[in-house]
């Protein structure tokens, strides 16, 4: 589902997904209160989302999409780089953050990533986020139910591999890693690798510096 309230920005977005069959275009909006309504008549599996709307603001939309539809993937597509507004967007539930000057084939890419949770994150990036989150409180952070194998993966993902990186870099399938991704996932009760990441950090696994 793509919101955005300029008319010739959903066109284009329309046309860089509708370029590649693995994306289906269910509906269009062009306010946060409309994202919740399509959202509900819908049941997008991933929503490209405006940030700055008339109304309702993408990241304001994006939360309570989040708190009603935890399932659903939102990507905030914006011509910013802000780096608060990444910050915001992810505080909000967001999964991804798209740059509308980027070429057909970084969306097609970044979107599958997205889709199965698997787009990485720049190092420099995760400690940014990272600092900007509210920490685990002290008996989370002390307490982990992973093995060493599942410890090491997660300081790879909070690094910033993909998991094509992961699985060169311990000689393992990536089917093996994307088991082993899911695994922590239930453990430790988290949604995607943002959340992964900061446990990282929380454990010391991540340098500081």
């Amino acid at each position: 589902m793509i919101i955005d309230d300029s008319e010739m920005a959903r066109e284009g977005i329309r046309m860089i997904l509708e370029s590649d069959p693995a994306f289906e275009v269910v509906a269009e909006g062009n306010s946060g209160e409309e994202a919740l309504a399509l959202s509900e008549r819908w049941m997008p599996d991933l929503i490209l989302m405006d940030i700055q709307m008339p109304g309702m603001g993408g990241l304001e939309a994006t939360k309570r999409l989040k708190e009603k539809y935890p399932y659903v993937k939102v990507v905030m597509v914006t011509v910013s780089d802000d780096i608060a507004h990444l910050f915001d967007a992810l505080k909000k539930g967001a999964q991804g953050y798209l740059l509308k000057n980027l070429k057909p084939d970084a969306w097609h890419e970044y979107l599958k990533a997205i889709a199965v949770d698997e787009a990485p994150m720049t190092r420099e990036l995760a400690f940014r986020i990272l600092k900007e989150l509210s920490p685990m409180g002290a008996d989370e952070a002390q307490a982990s139910p992973l093995t060493s194998r599942e410890r090491e993966i997660l300081g790879l993902v909070a690094k910033g591999l993909s998991n094509k990186d992961i699985s060169s870099k311990l000689d393992i399938s990536e089917h093996t890693v994307k088991n082993h991704l899911k695994n922590i996932l239930q453990k430790l009760h988290l949604d995607n690798r943002v959340q992964l990441a900061r446990y990282a950090y929380e454990q010391g696994w991540m340098s500081k510096r």
